[in-house]
């Protein structure tokens, strides 16, 4: 596994475990990648409590309750399914803090309005504001799919981070 990673979800389970924070993952473009650089770490399971790897859209339904109609409308790779997958996967598990992952990884898959190498994060905390959406959008362009897959790990690890910089906007602002 990808050093850089492992050091990162090293850095994420510690700062977690000296607050307390529990963790979960609902993972879509990244297909477990961020939960695998976790459990990497030995002593994970005190701070990683669980993973979600929601691939297809019925999975996102499923798995952590995204709305059909959020997904209709919205598509997978957007502000709204993804926040929809930090609150389902932290209303799904028993974590304090959930990171959700949807993207574009490519090779193919792409629009002009969504091209390959865009990633949509959110992070929803269960002493949140669940009307208060943090996410971020990301272009890494078109670095092939397994560089897309790392970058985009690597930022969800960095939004596990106590106090990590994630942008809040509105769920409208695509």
């Amino acid at each position: 596994m990808d050093p850089e990673l492992i050091a990162a979800a090293s850095r994420v389970l510690d700062a977690n475990r000296a607050i307390g924070r529990r963790i979960a993952l609902v993972e879509s473009c990244t297909g477990g990648l961020v939960s695998t650089a976790l459990t990497e770490v030995p002593g994970s399971s005190d701070v990683f409590e669980r993973g979600f790897v929601t691939y297809s859209n019925d999975a996102k339904m499923e798995s952590v309750g995204v709305h059909r109609d959020i997904l209709e409308t919205f598509g997978a790779v957007s502000v709204a399914v993804a926040w929809a997958m930090a609150q389902g996967g932290l209303a799904h598990a028993h974590a304090d803090i959930a990171v959700a992952i949807t993207g574009i990884a490519g090779p193919g898959g792409g629009s002009d309005r969504k091209p390959v190498g865009t990633v949509v994060f959110a992070r929803a905390t269960k002493d949140g504001d669940p009307d208060v959406v943090v996410a971020d959008v990301r272009h890494f362009g078109d670095l092939g799919r397994a560089e897309i897959r790392r970058q985009a790990a690597l930022v969800a690890l960095e939004l596990l981070m106590p106090e990590s910089g994630a942008a809040t906007v509105p769920p409208e602002d695509e």
